[in-house]
């Protein structure tokens, strides 16, 4: 497994073992280092916003103090939504690697799927987004899907 993905797995996993939202971790690495990290934090916040992309942008941000990321990847354990792939974008990231597919997102309850055809897909962006290590986080979906306590619309 990549260990930036490893990283972002971290991540994911305080979400789900803390019952904080979803199992979406992620991390910003720059130069070969992690710059920012962070998991989904949308229970435990009680914000929308609160997606482990968005969180680790922030962190990254913060580190670097700028918001302009370019030279910068983020790894992250679920394909990334609508809202998280325009941040990726807007804090000129240069690409994105995820592990679970935007259909794994679905089969754990999420309908990112759904706004990402209203938006009209991502086909444009496709050697912008790269998956791999998909067979390692899976578990952690599977997981998540299982517990009592998740997010479901």
């Amino acid at each position: 497994m990549n260990k930036f993905m490893r990283a972002a797995l971290i991540q994911a996993k305080k979400a789900v073992d803390g019952n904080h939202g979803g199992p979406f971790g992620a991390v910003v690495v720059k130069n070969g280092k992690i710059i920012g990290k962070g998991h989904n934090s949308v229970v435990k916040n009680n914000d929308a916003t609160c997606h482990g992309e968005i969180q680790a942008i922030r962190s990254a941000s913060k580190a670097l103090n700028s918001f302009d990321l370019t030279g910068c990847t983020l790894y992250t354990t679920g394909e990334p939504c609508p809202m998280c792939l325009c941040a990726c974008l807007w804090a000129n990231i240069d690409n994105v690697y995820y592990a679970c597919s935007l259909e794994d997102n679905k089969k754990a309850g999420f309908r990112d799927s759904d706004f990402d055809d209203l938006m009209g897909g991502r086909e444009k962006l496709k050697n912008y987004l790269s998956c791999i290590d998909r067979q390692d986080v899976l578990p952690l979906f599977e997981e998540y899907q299982n517990k009592q306590n998740t997010i479901k619309y």
